[in-house]
């Protein structure tokens, strides 16, 4: 797994080639896999692919447009341009995972400490999920992209989704048309630090 975790890249270029339902599923089943907070698996994975996805990027679309003449997220309105590149990412890309969760509040829901701490452990969660999904995508030979440009859609998205689960993330997923290197790290020395008392 070491290898996957070293070759993984954000692929903003995919090649029309599409990828089997079997495929899919096992990056599917990688999500699934994920450690949980209380063993809640608090995900749901909506795939798209086809007219389905055409549907989900129809949405961001609407949604990036709506943003930038009633912005949700009025401080983070420098990011459109960049919301409007990842739509054509999303385009190009053979699928389209949105990664939902039913029992997560909504964005703009007023919270007890108590509901705050489980909504950190719901995206830690969450997160661990669509990591194993973009790990397993590696080791299929297939490129991801981990969207969090689908904020500046939320409602448009979450209805597309169904719904009934607050969207956390999208996933783009396809064959990459580009061969990224890898991007600077801190070293371990600026990143940890080791205490033994």
């Amino acid at each position: 797994m070491i290898e996957a975790i070293k070759a993984r890249r954000s692929i903003r270029h995919f090649l029309p080639t599409p990828h089997s339902k079997e495929q899919l599923e096992e990056i599917v089943r990688a999500g699934m896999a994920a450690p949980s907070a209380k063993n809640l698996q608090p995900w749901h994975f909506v795939v798209t692919e086809g007219k389905a996805k055409e549907r989900v990027c129809a949405a961001m679309e609407v949604g990036i447009e709506r943003e930038r003449h009633f912005p949700m997220l009025p401080d983070t309105r420098h990011y459109l341009d960049g919301a409007f590149e990842t739509l054509r990412v999303m385009r190009e890309a053979a699928a389209l995972i949105l990664i939902t969760s039913p029992i997560a509040r909504p964005l703009s829901a007023t919270m007890t400490l108590d509901q705050r701490v489980t909504e950190i452990c719901t995206a830690q969660s969450v997160g661990a999920a669509i990591e194993n999904m973009c790990l397993q995508a590696t080791a299929l030979g297939i490129g991801s992209l981990w969207i969090c440009d689908s904020f500046f859609a939320q409602a448009e998205l979450r209805a597309e989704a169904g719904g009934d689960s607050e969207l956390y993330a999208l996933l783009a997923l396809g064959y990459a048309a580009e061969e990224p290197a890898a991007r600077p790290r801190r070293t371990l020395s600026e990143t940890a630090e080791w205490r033994t008392e």
